[in-house]
């Protein structure tokens, strides 16, 4: 089952990345469910507690007239006290950081504070998964933090630890933020295979006809879909729209979807960056999600969608078919040939040059040709001989995947300053897809279960917190 996301390579560019250190149990859930989870009541309450469901049983008034207090409640500074930690204004500014420097365009102030608040959110959900794993004796220790930032620094920015240190610095963050959240992280994971994951079953009637399912299912279109998903009731379903409208606009300004579901997404796909996995349509159980993504492309953002218990935002990674090979799986050689003019260069001379160059590409016989005519005519040559159709932009899968060897596709470029064409020197189509086996089934729906019962876990650790913001 493909659990990466495609990047592209030697002739394109590498998409945003930011911190993550994603823990084993918080992987692709197989439906979004936390729509259905908020019908769930906490079971059990202490004497004189009633458990409720539902914004109705608070018997809130629709007109609202707060009491003037000295200090407004709805003012706070960035600061707080977690059963008696402390999160500083700085571990804000630095977390804000870090993600800001993932974004490819200028994020506006006021959304700027928005994210200050999300992040505040989650610094406080990580002190106390920290708190929670010390107190059930499983304590995460610096020598297994400093090692997992490591493997963090080499692994997803080829850097070594004082480089990674000095890139952090430059970005107005730290390490000692990255090193709190892989802490919140290896603690939440030894919670949940501790106190979860043990009382999770499956069982083999379950995992054995939803195979069966799939195995019919041969043929159909799959979806891999990402999502954000905001919770909202109908007392403030008004200001939470107008979130979601915010955090659209910047992702189509160029935002990364990945840092906005991992603040702002309150589904158990946040953690992934908002990937739910490979799914069919049914799986997503909304009918509008449904028929929303049955008309989206892949690249294509749409959103928000008005579903039970608030707004779903969603963008849609990648399409194939199930039990058949992808032919976008399909392994390149590719060699790109290249003319670059000099500045200043007349218009007309820029004209003829780049039509000797096209002369000349037609004229190549093949790969082995290339190299002696590109040099003849002073262009110059790049070869990869190990690139997937679909790293490559969407705009040259189409061509590259109806040239035969030795063919070339249409001259591209930014005239005046270059002209370029990619030919095809092999390819190695992909072999028949198996699908997922009978344990991938078995462990995607342990997970999904799983996940759900974090999310429950994690509400429980808020609600018995004391919280003091200054």
């Amino acid at each position: 089952m493909d659990k990466g996301r495609a990047t592209r390579a030697r002739f394109g560019c590498a998409p945003n990345r930011i911190v993550t250190h994603v823990i084993p149990f918080a992987k692709k859930a197989l439906h979004l469910g936390l729509a259905s989870m908020g019908a769930l009541a906490i079971a059990g309450a202490a004497q004189g507690q009633t458990t409720v469901t539902g914004s109705d049983a608070f018997n809130l008034p629709e007109d609202v007239s707060f009491v003037v207090t000295p200090t407004d409640p709805n003012i706070r500074r960035a600061t707080a006290r977690v059963n008696g930690n402390i999160i500083t204004g700085t571990d804000v500014d630095h977390r804000v950081a870090l993600i800001l420097a993932a974004q490819e365009v200028a994020v506006p102030a006021e959304e700027v504070a928005r994210l200050r608040l999300q992040v505040l959110r989650n610094l406080i959900d990580e002190t106390l998964q920290v708190q929670e794993a010390a107190a059930q004796e499983m304590p995460v220790s610096d020598e297994e933090v400093e090692q997992s930032y490591a493997r963090y620094a080499a692994e997803a920015r080829g850097m070594s630890v004082s480089e990674m240190d000095a890139y952090l610095a430059s970005i107005g963050s730290s390490p000692g933020s990255i090193k709190r959240q892989i802490r919140g992280e290896l603690a939440w994971d030894r919670l949940l295979r501790r106190n979860v994951a043990p009382f999770v079953n499956v069982s083999e009637g379950e995992v054995t006809e939803l195979w069966q399912r799939l195995q019919a299912s041969r043929g159909t279109t799959e979806y891999r879909l990402g999502e954000i998903f905001l919770a909202a009731t109908p007392a403030n379903a008004e200001q939470v729209r107008a979130n979601a409208d915010q955090i659209i606009q910047q992702l189509r300004a160029g935002g990364s979807f990945v840092a906005y579901a991992r603040q702002y997404s309150q589904a158990s796909s946040a953690v992934q960056g908002g990937d739910l996995g490979w799914l069919q349509l049914a799986q997503l159980q909304q009918p509008t999600l449904e028929a929303a993504a049955q008309q989206m492309a892949p690249g294509q953002l749409v959103g928000p969608l008005e579903i039970p218990g608030g707004y779903s935002i969603l963008l849609m990674i990648d399409q194939r078919t199930m039990g058949m090979a992808d032919p976008r799986d399909a392994v390149l050689s590719l060699k790109q040939i290249s003319l670059e003019f000099p500045a200043g260069m007349p218009a007309a001379e820029v004209e003829r040059r780049a039509a000797e160059f096209l002369t000349a590409v037609q004229g190549m016989r093949g790969c082995g040709d290339a190299d002696a005519a590109a040099a003849a005519i002073g262009a110059s040559t790049v070869n990869n001989d190990a690139i997937q159709v679909r790293q490559l932009p969407e705009a040259f899968q189409s061509i590259l995947l109806q040239l035969n060897v030795g063919q070339a596709t249409p001259p591209f470029g930014e005239l005046p300053q270059d002209i370029r064409v990619l030919m095809l020197c092999g390819r190695d189509d992909p072999g028949e897809v198996a699908g997922p086996t009978v344990a991938d089934i078995m462990a995607s729906l342990e997970e999904d279960r799983i996940n759900r019962r974090a999310q429950r876990y994690r509400r429980d650790l808020r609600r018995d917190a004391v919280i003091e913001y200054n």
